[in-house]
Order: C-alpha cells, then structure tokens, then sequence
C-alpha cells in the first residue's frame, strides 16, 4: 500500500505576517539591474515558507540592522520580498565566476579586461545581497598616538584615528614596529588576535591590531553615523574599519605598500577574506576557518551538510549578514554570487584558505570546490600560485603552529624567501580525470529509452503480473545496478565482535577525537574496533538500550544501521546545528532499538581513505564501496549476541538515505528502510538542478553514471526500480517539500510504480511517503516520524 502524507510545520507567525506588512521610504543600495523585481503572491508564498523556516532572531548577538532588531522588523519597515526566483537562472553548481551574461546568454570571460568588468558585477552583487554598502574612503583622515612605549626593541603605539561626518567615528590600532628603518611588511589582524601579532613582528613585519572584533568593536557606531545613507552589515563595517587602517598605514614611510597582509579567524577570517575582496590595496589575505560566509559556499552548506546554513546562521548572528540574505534559504542554488566569488575578486592578489578538516562548522569539500573555482581567474591572471589551500589537523581552535604557517604564506608571496604553499587536496576527483584513469568508455545512445511506466515491461514486452515473474525481472534490474557501482573486487566477509563482552576502544584506538554521541545511564556503547570489527578494518558504535542487555540474559534487539547525510567533516558526529544525534540515538534505543553507527569513505575519520580511492580502484565506485561497508554492518549486526538478525534496519538522510535504499535492494537482509531526502529520480533532468551530476560529477560517488548527463531517459534503471526490488519489505520515503534537489510529483510517481511491485506480495510493507513542508534536515519533526514508524516495526 502507498501512503502520501502532507505535514506542515509553519508557525502562526508566518499565516500573520502579512496583515502588518508595509512599505516604508528607505535609502539604501540600488536593486542590480539582474534582479527581478516583479510583484506576485508566489513571492509572498516563498517568504512565508522561509519564516517558517528561521528559527527566532538571538537579538543580544546584535540587531539586524541599525533600524531594525530583527527581521520581521526590517520586513515591516521596508516592504521587502524575496525575488522572483522563477525568474532567476538556477545555478546547482558554483555559478562560473569566468562566464558573464550577454545578451541573455553566458558569455565566456578570455581576457583580463573582461575580467574587470565582471568584477563590477560580483561586487554590486555581494553589496546587495550579502554585505550591504558602505561609504567612500574618507578624506578627512586624522591620526592621534595616544600613547607610545617600548617593550624591548619593539615601538608599540596606540594610535586614534578620526575621520566620517564631522569626524564623528573614530577607529583604534596598536602598531608594533620592529626595530630597523624598513620598509616593513605589514601583518594586519583584529583585537582579539594580538598574540598573533606578537609572532608576526618576530619575523620582521610590522603589526597592526584593529579594534575592529567582538573583543573591541569601535566599528559598531558606525551603523549610526551612517544610517540612511549606508546598509552595510557588522561584518561589512568591520572591513571598512580594516579600509581605513589601510589609508593610515599608506601615511607611513617605513611601510612597503606593496606587503600588506591581512588575517583573521572563525568571523574574522569572514570579514577579512570580505576586506580583501573591496579593497585591492591588500595584497594578501589568510582566512583561517572562516566557514560558512568564507570559504564554504552557501550552496554547499545546506542542512545535508550539517554546518551553518543560512538559517541557522544570520539567526545566530542577526547583524553579520544583509537581510536579503535569508529570501535565498531553500533557495541557495539561486543566489548569483557565492563565497568563490570573494576570492575571484582577490585575484590576482594572494589568498590562502585555512581551515581543518574535522571541525563541526567545516565543510572541507565545500572548501576546495570554492578553491578549484577561484582558481581559474588566478590562472586567466597569470597569478595560479597566488591562490592557496590548506587543511590543519584539530578542531575550530588555532595554535602558533599554524599562525607561522600564515606568515610563511605571506612571506612566499611577498618574495621573502617563504616555502612554496603545498595545496594538498583531499577531494580531487573530477569525472574527466576519472575517465583517464579508468580508461573507460559507454556510448549511452547503445542503451534504449526507457520511462517509469516501463518498469513492469520485460525487454521482450511482455507485461509482468505476478511476483515470480517480478523477482525474474529484478535480477536483471540488479544487475543493471550492480553495472553503474562499477567492479567491486574479490573481498572477504568478517563475522564482527560476535559477543557484547569484546567491546574495544573504538577509535580511541588511532586518536580521534571526533564527538560522538555518549554513553549515558540507559544507553550504552559497544566501541567495534579491529581486530574484532566490522568489514575492511573499520570501526563504528553499537549504542545499545542498557536495561535490555542485562547478564544471565538471553537479549535480541532489533537493530538500525545509520547512515549520515553528506557531513564531510564529522561523519556521523553529534552536534549543535540543529541536528542532534545524541538525542536521536537516546530515543531509538529507549524504544529497545540497537543503533550501529560509522563514517562511511570520505567522511569523517575517514577522509584521507577517500582521497585517492578512484586511483586504487578506477572500476569500482564511492557509492559501491559505501554499499559494501553497510552490508559489512548488516554481517557483522547479524553475529552479534544481542542482535535479533531477522530485524536489521536502515535509517539514513540525504547521502545516507540513497546509500541505504541501494544497500536494501541488494541485500534482502535488510528488514526495512528509512530514508530521508534519499533520492530524487534520476530520469528526470530539471534545468537547473544537478541531477545525476550529483553522484557522478559533483560528489564522485558514481562516474558510470555520468556517461548519462544529457541521455537520462537511457539509464538502465531509476529508483522505482530501486524502491520495487526492495518489496516485500517496509520503506519510509520523507520527501521533504522544500529540498531544493527534490522534484516532488517524480517521486512520487516513483513511488506509486514501485508500489504496483509490493502489491504482487500478499504480506507486503507499506511503502509510505511524507512530505513535511521543511528542508532536508533530520528536524525535529522528521525525528518524531521516525519513532513512530519504528515503534510499529
């Protein structure tokens, strides 16, 4: 049976809204010639979906604007709507930074005069929809020490600078100037960074420490001095503070104008990689874990990303962003400029992406699609070594290991003798250098054309009613599918720890220091740990319900295998972005589930094994290999003592999900599935979205597949056939309405395919479909419907 469900999660505030709605005169930036402005209730409909979509603005983080505590506020003050979006050009990959729109098509940029221009776009575009305005260099510039001392041989000095309407706002900086007559290199950073200034002058540069961050902020009155005239954002006021730091240092005789760096951390390396876009007097830029708003692209940080998304993050910090920012939230995949564009617009200056791989804000693959975009203006420039990547082990935190390394950097491209910067990539898969390697090559026109009504049409047209004749036609549909995961190579199974009692250390055993959710009075963990582990030497957590697991006891649980979203950077970790895993094992194991939980190839602990997969095994495939470890779980779940091995289950979002309904078609083991934001059919090829490009072009889970871009209707097989295979069995869909990858009325056209299939079987599962209005995210709600099926399974 199939079941489609609607739930709406949209709170009273958004049905309301538009009774206290009103256009209010205000001056601020001109809208882009590029932006629809047309009215209609379709964009009134998009901005209650995004309202329904925030949580509440943290006002004692800041105020969305000078004249605005929050949102709803700015809304009611200016009358705002989001843009036609239906107008705006789909964008699922990082908009080109070297193509330009002319004559309503994209040009390509070839020249660095047509780079110039290009760069006037990018910028009025980010002052639009992401930083706001800001004003003219001021030229009534002056400059006061209020104090000056030694320590040492360094000259420190605490210098005041005024300057704006009636020189109403002022801006403080410490200089630190190494002994000598110069000229000197300049390490410029925020208040809160002073001991990184301290490394700094040891290598011969002069500091300067602006009062430009959370620790002292002389930026902040700026919102006033200039309210009316200028919308620009915190962080956009703090780089135009970093701007008039730099007409100060351009007053100094000692100071090499052509060496001024600058650098900061977490939101500091936001608004420094910021400075360094708008103003081209800073040569070099360091933005070390700068996440979301710096080197992560919004686009790739969704909710299946697990880090700050665009909702969880201009909530958090109400005053970072321009408003305009939020009408892109489910809609990330619109927005016309992105975080590579930041760094296009530093070419051909220096700039240097810094972060780690493992910290929970972080999105490392994120990180270098950003890079390998930005890359090509460096490389049109002439200036390809000036752009660098850099990947540190650790948490969000920094320690003077790496803060040399950034001054290593600047000394490189300030010609000072620094080493060249290394650029070690850890996702360096494209799907043309996968074709050379494997040497591989499919001509998708030998394949016929197929639709989703053909699924029950043998290829000799015969019409399939029964299921022996079903489970004739699925072996074909298998093989198809086992084709485009490419050649697994010849394996050996591994029965697991079999016994509760050889719990290990887990993956304290190498040193990881990854969170992951804790034992607790009623859940317990078995640690799977080589050599009594699971699959290929892989470790994983069995959180299992303490109080059904008791000696002298014969116990078996059912059991979940889950399987995570596409969090690059913790895998299967717990953590505070509105995704909780603690709590949702808790959950599950209170309803006398065993939970078995790992990081799949690339994720996690286990990025570095990713990296050169494809030059290990050029026929086999990511996906194939994360199928394989699953099944490795159902082995080595189905030999443990406490395991009822007939009730084996998989729950799974986004990467998870698809991963998990490939996983249950091929092994009928599996006793059911949940799937959440799984799949999105992959016949259909909606202009604008990846489609099949996601697993075969973008992530590089499936390079087979990519024979297909263009030809989809040829595909072997889609996921009705996937879905069917499954039958007998249950399967939960969550199709979540605003997953921006998802084509609704497909799936569930899929669904009802598949669903023909299990009604052959007399005792089969449903399979049931919900549609939350949300996006993909494992939400609260989304959880709750989860409990709910399992505790009926």
């Amino acid at each position: 049976m199939v079941k489609f469900v609607n739930i709406i999660f949209i709170s009273a505030f958004c049905s309301m809204f538009f009774s206290f709605v009103r256009a209010r005169t205000y001056v601020q930036s001109a809208v882009p010639r590029s932006v629809p402005e047309s009215d209609s209730a379709r964009r009134k409909a998009v901005l209650t979906r995004i309202l329904s979509q925030m949580p509440a603005d943290d006002t004692l983080k800041g105020h969305v604007s000078y004249e605005d505590k929050t949102f709803g506020d700015w809304l009611s003050r200016t009358g705002e709507l989001p843009p036609d979006f239906d107008k705006m050009p789909s964008t699922p990959f990082l908009p080109d930074p070297l193509t330009m729109l002319s004559e309503g098509k994209d040009t390509p940029i070839t020249t660095p005069e047509q780079w110039q221009r290009k760069r006037s776009w990018l910028k009025e575009q980010i002052q639009y929809y992401l930083s706001g305005t800001y004003p003219a260099q001021p030229q009534n510039l002056t400059a006061e020490i209020k104090k000056e001392e030694r320590d040492g041989t360094v000259l420190l000095q605490e210098v005041r600078l005024r300057f704006g309407p009636g020189r109403e706002a002022a801006l403080t900086i410490e200089m630190m100037i190494p002994p000598g007559k110069g000229p000197f290199p300049v390490f410029i950073t925020q208040w809160n960074h002073r001991e990184w200034a301290q490394l700094a002058v040891r290598r011969g540069y002069v500091a300067c420490v602006v009062a430009n961050a959370d620790l002292r902020d002389d930026t902040e009155s700026y919102a006033r001095i200039w309210a009316g005239k200028h919308d620009f954002t915190r962080l956009m006021r703090r780089a135009f503070g970093s701007f008039v730091a730099v007409d100060y240092l351009y007053t100094l005789p000692f100071i090499d104008q052509k060496q001024i760096g600058m650098t900061g951390h977490s939101r500091n390396g936001k608004l420094s990689m910021l400075a360094g876009a708008f103003d081209e007097r800073i040569t070099a830029v360091v933005s070390s874990s700068g996440g979301s708003g710096a080197e992560i692209p919004w686009r790739y940080a969704t909710p299946q990303y697990v880090v700050e998304d665009i909702a969880l993050l201009t909530t958090a910090q109400p005053a970072w962003f321009h408003p305009r920012l939020r009408f892109f939230i489910g809609n990330e995949n619109k927005l016309p400029v992105d975080q590579h564009s930041y760094m296009a617009l530093m070419a051909p200056r220096a700039l240097l992406l810094s972060t780690s791989a493992n910290e929970s804000a972080s999105n490392p693959w994120g990180a270098e699609q950003a890079f390998q975009s930005a890359r090509q203006v460096y490389r049109l420039l002439g200036a390809e070594d000036q752009l660098a990547i850099r990947f540190r082990g650790g948490f969000h935190g920094t320690s003077a290991r790496d803060i040399e390394d950034y001054l290593d950097f600047f000394d490189y491209v300030f010609n000072r003798n620094g080493p060249k910067p290394e650029n070690k990539l850890l996702y360096h898969y494209t799907f043309e250098k996968w074709l050379t390697l494997s040497g591989e090559k499919t001509d998708p026109l030998d394949w016929p054309e197929r639709t989703a009504k053909e699924m029950l049409i043998t290829p000799r047209g015969k019409q399939i009613g029964t299921a022996k004749d079903w489970e004739i036609r699925k072996e074909e549909i298998l093989k198809s599918i086992r084709w485009t995961l490419g050649e697994e190579p010849a394996g050996l199974h591994h029965n697991g720890a079999q016994h509760l009692k050889n719990n290990g250390a887990g993956e304290d055993n190498f040193g990881s220091f990854l969170p992951r959710p804790v034992e607790t009075s009623a859940m317990g963990i078995m640690k799977i740990t080589p050599y009594k582990g699971f699959g290929d030497y892989l470790y994983g957590n069995v959180y299992y319900p303490k109080n059904k697991v008791k000696d002298g006891q014969r116990t078996k649980l059912p059991a979940i295998i889950y399987l995570h979203p596409y969090d690059y950077s913790k895998g299967f970790s717990t953590t505070d972005h509105q995704y909780g895993l603690q709590s949702f094992f808790e959950k599950l194991t209170s309803q006398g589930y065993a939970v078995f939980a790992f990081d799949m190839i690339g994720f996690g602990n286990r990025i570095d094994e990713g990296t050169r997969f494809y030059e290990r095994y050029p026929h086999w495939s990511k996906m194939g290999k994360m199928i394989t470890d699953a099944r490795s779980a159902v082995d080595a779940l189905g030999k443990l003592d406490i395991i009822d091995q007939s009730k084996i289950y998989i729950a799974g979002q986004s990467l998870g999900g698809t991963v998990g309904l490939f996983t249950a078609a091929l092994d009928q083991r599996i006793a059911g599935i949940v799937a959440v934001a799984g799949f999105a059919p992959m016949h259909t090829n909606v202009p604008g979205q990846a489609g099949i490009r996601t697993l075969s072009h973008l992530h590089g889970l499936m390079p087979r597949l990519g024979f297909f871009v263009q030809h989809e209707e040829r595909l072997p097989f889609d996921f009705q056939e996937i879905l069917a295979a499954i039958a007998p069995r249950p399967i939960l869909i969550i199709a979540p309405e605003y997953d921006t990858e998802a084509v609704l009325p497909a799936i569930e056209e899929a669904v009802r395919e598949a669903s023909r299939v299990h009604r052959f079987y007399p005792k089969s599962g449903d399979i049931q479909v919900l549609k939350p209005k949300s996006e993909n995210r494992l939400s609260g709600e989304i959880k709750s419907v989860v409990y709910k099926w399992a505790s009926e399974h």
